[in-house]
């Protein structure tokens, strides 16, 4: 039996990722039982041009862009998988730019015919191949706290990706710090049962997301633990 595919956008640019630790936690639990090919791909890596908005890849039937770059590799894979996974550390409360240039880029995913939902929302018809695939968001950010970091991206990825879980975290520069390790390690531990779940159902329980979302230490302790560092 083939394995189902697992691709990972990792938008970090730096070669040691934060959110990377939580993703690789989440990859152990999905992939317990080694149902699965798992892919990452670092974008920072990759030349990725931005969106012309030529359209040309909607008047198509097929998933084309005319930019002859890595992003139709990238397109491939993305067709290819089963799993979806975007990974990336919060930036100016949004994607980083280099992943966000791939965001824009799967527009050829695409038709241009519009569609209206029962709750008014108008979005482009999604190319068939598409539909089926499951998708997951992990953001992790270096606030101490939710309130207003993540809102617009929560909006964001609501309206590209749907109901997918969108899995915000912060505090996530202690997944990297050894002597955080009595408090990271048991978020760790959260997120590859998480994979777990995620592996069985094909999604996550609103329960088990705000399981994952999750304060490692008091706000008031990790902002006097930064400042202490300059």
């Amino acid at each position: 039996m083939d394995k189902k595919k697992v691709l990972v956008l990792n938008g970090s640019p730096k070669p040691v990722s934060d959110t990377m630790q939580l993703t690789g936690a989440f990859l152990k639990g999905l992939n317990a039982e080694d149902k699965y090919d798992v892919k990452i791909i670092n974008v920072i890596e990759k030349n990725v041009q931005p969106c012309r908005g030529c359209f040309a890849c909607m008047h198509s039937n097929e998933v084309f862009c005319p930019i002859e770059d890595d992003m139709r590799e990238i397109l491939s894979d993305i067709m290819a998988a089963d799993v979806l996974i975007w990974s990336f550390p919060l930036y100016c409360y949004a994607m980083p730019s280099h992943l966000k240039a791939v965001l824009d880029r799967i527009l050829p995913l695409n038709h241009m015919t519009m569609v209206k939902e029962s709750d008014g929302r108008v979005h482009h018809a999604e190319k068939a191949d598409v539909k089926e695939k499951k998708i997951l968001v992990i953001s992790g950010c270096g606030f101490p706290n939710w309130e207003g970091n993540f809102d617009g991206l929560r909006i964001m990825c609501r309206n590209c990706f749907g109901d997918a879980p969108v899995i915000c975290v912060p505090e996530t520069p202690m997944m990297n710090v050894p002597a955080a390790a009595p408090a990271a390690d048991p978020l760790r531990a959260r997120f590859t049962a998480a994979g777990v779940e995620f592996d069985q159902t094909g999604t996550l329980s609103p329960q088990t997301s705000g399981g994952l979302e999750w304060h490692m230490i008091p706000a008031e302790q990790y902002i006097a633990i930064v400042n202490s560092n300059g």
